[in-house]
């Protein structure tokens, strides 16, 4: 799990972010499985959101992999009333957006992938950081060094 200074820092970022971009709604750091990290996002359900984001990730990974379009990036989904964005936050986390109808998509992406990087770069650290587990209990599985704005491959 990511510590609590990481998680603080996250959650400046994702504020830093709304404040730069006056139409965004809502702004949400999970893990690729669906726990929330941080969260900016009044009036909406942080944790149905963060679990959503993980199986729209694990489709979108499938589609990227299934037409040979290389690793997810982003993801921008458009309703009646706005758009949801999710961005590729380093190896392990993943930038989800809320943002008004009006909103300029151009601008929205400059800023998600700019901020999925930062957030990236600071889970990343955390977990890299992270406690080794004692003697005897079993290794996680090696991580594969992914390009920046990359998630992992799942396998077929």
């Amino acid at each position: 799990m990511v510590p609590e200074a990481e998680v603080r820092d996250v959650l400046a970022e994702l504020q830093r972010l709304r404040a730069r971009v006056p139409m965004l709604a809502g702004a949400l750091a999970a893990s690729t499985d669906g726990l929330v990290l941080a969260h900016d996002t009044p009036g909406v359900e942080a944790e149905g959101v963060a679990a959503l984001t993980a199986a729209a990730l694990g489709v979108s990974i499938r589609m990227t992999e299934a037409t040979g379009r290389g690793g997810f990036r982003e993801l921008l989904v458009r309703g009646e009333t706005g758009y949801i964005a999710a961005y590729a936050a380093g190896s392990s986390a993943v930038l989800t957006l809320l943002a008004e109808d009006r909103i300029n998509v151009g601008r929205l992406h400059l800023e998600g992938r700019r901020a999925g990087a930062r957030i990236g770069r600071l889970v990343d650290t955390a977990l890299e950081r992270a406690p080794q587990p004692p003697p005897g209990a079993r290794p996680p599985a090696p991580r594969t060094p992914q390009p920046p704005g990359t998630l992992p491959h799942r396998p077929t």
